[in-house]
């Protein structure tokens, strides 16, 4: 698939945004979906939009798609204006979404064609092209293959393959993996990586699967009452609830020495229940020995040690009061049950 390729030539922002967001809102009624979102992405960025269900997520990307049209606010992608150039914003994004929607009765490459006579694009360019995007997710062999005989991750891969058939700018990926055995969801990631990697593209994604969001994102917005609660690098997102957790367990319940432990200067917050301390540190590696060498100069006896690093569900926990695993589990059982019913009436 050629980089160069494209299209709607794309106009990337001066500062290289390729999306920029201002104050943007919408309105059902009286129900305030999104309240007042900004956020920039950067080309070549991986950017990770996470939150609860009814967060905002799924609207918020509906307006930049042009699906829906926002109540205020602006919006520009690739350049162009959802509002005032909402066929151009259409022709310059790639779109992956959650659920399924190649038609099982034809076969991939036929999808793939479909897609491209959409877009308007002529089959003498189409059809190499949807060749390429077959060798590029490895359906090559299966191009001929009716969908219907597909397995989950080939679908996944397909569908990968469609969003690409319009040598997009900017792809959007609508929890890409849900579902996925853990295998099938690696190879994901795989051509994930390589499209930012090889051709330069800018990914705008959400996710369940936060050790994915980790792994791939280069920085991730979190949404939560239509609202950004918190945006950063997953590093930074994982600093910003305290630090590590250090747990110690020493043998006598007193005296308790949680003051004294607060006065070191790695130290961010101390709680002692029975004859255990919590204790939140920036840097727990070199805490630690500091802690140790506290106690023992209490003339206190050390019975457990634990350090624990910050993860990104424990910072999503922190900052939206929820899980995103309950979640996630409530979402594959939503798509086992569409799948039953789809299969059950063909």
């Amino acid at each position: 698939m050629s980089s160069q390729e494209s299209v709607v030539e794309s106009r990337s922002s001066p500062n290289g945004a390729i999306v920029k967001v201002e104050n943007l809102v919408k309105e059902f009624g009286t129900l305030k979906a999104v309240k007042g979102v900004s956020f920039e992405i950067q080309e070549g960025e991986i950017f990770g939009f996470l939150g609860p269900n009814g967060a905002g997520k799924s609207t918020t990307i509906n307006m930049l798609t042009t699906l829906l049209k926002s109540t205020s606010g602006m919006a520009e992608i690739c350049g162009y204006d959802i509002h005032k150039n909402p066929t151009e914003v259409r022709r310059s994004v790639g779109v992956v979404p959650q659920e399924y929607t190649a038609d099982e009765d034809l076969t991939g490459y036929e999808n793939i064609l479909l897609c491209a006579d959409l877009y308007g694009i002529p089959r003498s360019n189409s059809k190499p092209h949807a060749e390429e995007l077959l060798a590029l997710v490895e359906l090559s062999d299966a191009k001929n293959r009716k969908v219907s005989t597909y397995s989950g991750g080939m679908r996944r891969r397909l569908e990968l393959a469609c969003g690409l058939i319009n040598y997009p700018k900017l792809l959007f990926l609508d929890e890409p993996t849900l579902g996925l055995d853990v295998q099938t969801r690696t190879a994901v990631w795989k051509y994930i990586r390589m499209l930012k990697a090889e051709y330069h593209m800018t990914l705008f994604m959400t996710t369940h699967y936060l050790e994915e969001a980790d792994s791939l994102c280069d920085r991730i917005a979190i949404i939560d009452h239509g609202q950004i609660v918190k945006m950063g690098t997953p590093d930074q997102l994982k600093a910003s609830i305290g630090g590590d957790v250090i747990i110690v367990g020493v043998k006598e319940a007193d005296p308790d020495i949680s003051s004294d432990i607060a006065k070191i200067s790695l130290v961010k917050d101390v709680k002692k229940k029975d004859s255990e301390y919590r204790i939140k540190a920036e840097m727990g590696e070199e805490a630690s020995p500091q802690i140790m060498d506290l106690i023992r100069s209490k003339g206190l006896h050390v019975t457990k040690i634990s350090l624990t690093k910050p993860t990104l569900d424990e910072a999503y926990l922190e900052l939206t009061g929820s899980s995103l695993r309950e979640e996630e589990t409530n979402k594959m059982q939503m798509m086992s049950q569409r799948v039953t019913m789809m299969r059950a009436r063909s």
